[in-house]
């Protein structure tokens, strides 16, 4: 039995939407992503439990993209949007294109996952990975909001988000870099790699985006093509490299140390507020004296 997917759930209201062959690709994909998921769940459990955050961020991201192309094979998770560009191209021809919503859902999940992961390799402040968090939920939602306008007027948007993607990169390769060299030598090669394949493909992001849902220049096949390669490399190809670099650093150095509840550290902290219980508030509170 062959590929039905587009004749179960056909694409009714777009007449420029992805074919059996793009769909093929997706369940690829889709299965690629799944495996990864599984690998990555299954190799937090060869680790002490103090160090399976990595596996676990990256078991999510890939069990979550696994999601989001399962549904795009599926041909589901998409809206019809009036095209603003129309071309003479056959495979491009048309006045509705197929846009996947379900895309932009997985990356407001997933990109921020993944740059926390690598900010805390760093161990970058918390407030910086917060407001770096929130550029890249602009990036996204600016991406979605942008294929969903029928006008020229998605640009704009376009604009915002580079302008956000950019702020996100500056964090990555400047915030980032600084704050791996007092943590050694070996941290800092496990970080370089893994934040250069996210500059890499988080600059082709956009060129994506403008062939396909910006300009329509390219065909949805294409597209699930350029999309899937991107995807495949700035996650796989992250989060395998960020796994693979830190496997033999003590997580203690970074951010990525979970702490347990018999961890002495963690019985330490009320031992100490047990010690300090003639203290309020920082300012020290003599004991009570009892006079004869």
């Amino acid at each position: 039995m062959g590929n039905e997917a587009l004749e179960v759930n056909p694409s009714f209201g777009a007449d420029i939407h992805i074919t059996t062959n793009g769909s093929n690709w997706l369940w690829a994909v889709a299965a690629l992503f799944a495996v990864a998921a599984l690998a990555f769940f299954g190799l937090a459990f060869t680790r002490p439990r103090t160090h399976r955050l990595p596996y676990y961020i990256a078991s999510a991201i890939t069990l979550v993209t696994a999601i989001n192309f399962f549904t795009q094979a599926s041909n589901l998770g998409w809206t019809g949007v009036p095209v603003r560009y129309q071309r003479s191209n056959p495979k491009v021809r048309g006045v509705v294109r197929q846009v996947f919503y379900t895309r932009y859902i997985d990356w407001f999940i997933t990109a921020p996952l993944a740059v926390l992961l690598l900010l805390l390799t760093a161990a970058v402040p918390w407030a910086t990975i917060i407001f770096t968090i929130f550029l890249v939920e602009v990036v996204v939602v600016c991406g979605l909001v942008g294929a969903l306008v029928r006008t020229s007027y998605k640009w704009g948007y376009f604009a915002f988000g580079l302008a956000a993607l950019f702020a996100v990169l500056y964090h990555v390769f400047v915030t980032g870099r600084k704050h791996t060299r007092p943590l050694g030598n070996d941290v800092g090669r496990s970080y370089t790699l893994p934040a250069a394949i996210l500059g890499f493909t988080a600059l082709l992001y956009p060129i994506a985006w403008g062939l396909s849902e910006g300009g329509n220049v390219i065909a949805p096949d294409s597209e699930a093509v350029f999309y899937g390669v991107l995807d495949i490399v700035s996650k796989l190809g992250l989060l395998g490299a960020l796994v693979f670099g830190l496997r033999k650093l003590e997580p203690g150095r970074t951010k990525l140390r979970i702490r347990e509840y018999d961890d002495p550290a963690y019985g330490s902290h009320f031992t100490a507020g047990a010690k300090d219980k003639h203290h309020n508030n920082g300012v020290h509170q003599p004991a009570a004296t009892t006079t004869v």
